[in-house]
């Protein structure tokens, strides 16, 4: 059983930034990948950035440019880092740790609770 610990979030004012955090169980690195999903009211679950255990990044097209996925191994976490937040990102945010399997080992992701995050003044 893997934990997905996150923090961070809250209300944010429209301009502002939010950084949010999450901490597995177990060490970041028995993932292959890492990242950020959210779900506003009456959407899809979106992806808003990954780091693969190698360090790729991936950014959902919105998070581009203005988001900072990163991973500290000292503290077993990982980061997401919005700035010039607006009301559209007001949404539920996910950590998602991916197992991509091995022979011996089926794939698997794993989800966090999810966090809210509202931006308006």
């Amino acid at each position: 059983q893997v934990e997905l610990v996150e923090s961070g979030g809250g209300l944010v004012q429209p301009g502002g930034s939010l950084t949010l955090s999450c901490t597995p169980s177990r060490s970041i690195f028995d993932f292959n990948a890492m990242g950020w999903y959210r779900q506003a009211p009456g959407k899809e679950r979106e992806k808003v950035a990954s780091i693969l255990s190698g360090g790729v990044r991936e950014y959902g097209y919105f998070a581009k440019g203005r988001s900072t996925i990163s991973r500290d191994n000292a503290k077993n976490t990982v980061y997401l880092q919005m700035n010039s937040l607006t009301p559209e990102d007001t949404a539920v945010y996910y950590c998602n740790a991916e197992f991509w399997g091995t022979p011996q080992q089926p794939e698997h992701d794993y989800w966090g609770q999810g966090i809210q995050v509202t931006v308006s003044s």
